[in-house]
């Protein structure tokens, strides 16, 4: 197997320390080579002593396998002046065998030194900082929902039906019942009468179910979960300001991505975030949708295709589609909707989703690639494809229900 690296490197990381493994010439006989494994600590004068290390023994690449964050110090201090790659602890699975830390590093350095490895996607600095904004926004925002699930049942406990009557207990009037009832009143049809605009239109219904016995334990609690709700979103809202300077030199991408059905603002700065905005580093919409894991993987044995289940893939861009394809399957009359009933059908809505997210993926690499606004095809594109086939459907089910259909084409049709 042919040697693209004669110096390499390959790091094994834990979160207390690191084995490098130097894989170099031999000097005793021509065409073999000599592995030298060290200990090095994680601490930021530690990997820069590993740094100059490596300099010293002049490796041309350093081999880091992705072991959840505790590769980021050393990636980032090796970068500056080796050529370093973060690749897939999935890809580059050792042997079955005897594993430890220092015969992990030698197996980093070795498909290194022979090119079996391909690098991981690493963003710029830039990116990393928008990633971090995006992600921290993500998690408060589900930290939040949770909050509005344990009030729900904290009331349910007191036999309070708020969450039955008002569809957002957190909304304008259920807010104000919320804090009415945390400052002691306990009259229903006065709490009722706090409903605004059209849920005025059942104060029967709320006055029934606000009838209950909240105890002086239930309102401290409920103020603390009112407190900490406000907290998150004040948090939340200095992050929506943060990301919308962060976001300034992605503003035309932006701008783009709002023409797609189902996508918000949201969402599209969750997709610049975790992709970068920049297509070139993605060969293919094919390579862009499997790296965010929404098409089904690929397992084939003796002319058998096995369970392809969809892949994993960036957990928070595969949520972000997924809440495109949820708002996107809504608006009626456009391509993602009859491309969503037209799967439904005979894969089930789970599947149909997912292949509404690799049409959305698809779309983005194609729009960002040519610098293009979303062009709807419509929601009798795939009628219009291939009418022959969507007039034998319309009939199949029209005899199925007991009828004989006649076709007459109409003048001038063809």
């Amino acid at each position: 197997m042919d040697v693209l690296h004669e110096r390499c490197a390959g790091v094994d990381i834990s979160k207390k320390d690191a084995k490098a493994c130097v894989r170099a010439p031999s000097t005793k006989r021509r065409g073999s080579f000599t592995t030298e494994t060290t200990t090095w600590g994680s601490t930021t004068n530690a990997v820069l002593a590993l740094r100059d290390h490596l300099l010293a023994a002049e490796v041309t690449l350093v081999v880091i396998e992705a072991t959840s964050d505790c590769w980021k110090p050393f990636y980032y201090l090796l970068a500056e002046d080796l050529n370093v790659i973060l690749v897939n602890a999935r890809q580059v699975k050792n042997l079955p065998g005897r594993k430890t830390d220092v015969s992990d590093a030698a197996w980093l350095a070795q498909l290194g030194a022979h090119g079996l490895v391909r690098p991981s996607f690493v963003p710029d600095q830039h990116v990393r900082e928008l990633r971090d904004l995006t992600r921290a926004r993500t998690q408060m925002t589900r930290e939040r929902g949770q909050i509005v699930q344990r009030l729900e049942k904290l009331l349910e406990d007191t036999g309070i039906k708020l969450a039955a009557v008002a569809s957002d207990i957190m909304g304008v009037s259920g807010r104000a019942m919320l804090e009415a009832l945390t400052s002691g009143e306990r009259d229903p049809q006065v709490l009722a009468e706090l409903a605004r605009r059209r849920l005025r239109n059942k104060i029967p219904e709320l006055a029934e179910a606000l009838t209950g016995r909240l105890r002086e334990h239930h309102a401290f609690l409920t103020r603390l979960h009112l407190d900490h709700y406000d907290r998150l979103t004040d948090a939340i809202r200095q992050l929506d300001e943060r990301i919308e300077e962060t976001m300034a030199p992605f503003r035309p991408a932006l701008d783009l991505l709002d023409t797609i059905p189902g996508i918000n603002r949201v969402v599209a700065e969750v997709i610049i975030a975790e992709t970068g905005g920049d297509m070139n580093r993605f060969a293919s919409a094919q390579h862009l949708a499997s790296w965010a894991g929404v098409c089904p993987g690929h397992h084939e044995s003796a002319g058998r295709t096995k369970s392809a289940n969809v892949r994993p893939g960036n957990p928070y861009l595969k949520g972000a589609l997924g809440l495109a394809a949820f708002g996107a399957v809504r608006i009626k009359d456009t391509y993602l909707q009859a491309r969503y009933k037209r799967l439904t059908a005979r894969r089930g809505p789970l599947r149909a989703l997912v292949a509404v997210e690799y049409s959305i993926i698809t779309a983005i690499w194609h729009m960002l690639t040519d610098h293009k606004p979303y062009h709807e095809l419509g929601g009798n594109y795939f009628a219009q494809r291939d009418p022959q086939r969507a007039t034998r459907r319309a009939i199949n089910a029209l005899n199925q229900l007991g009828y004989t259909v006649t076709l007459n084409p109409l003048e001038g049709a063809a």
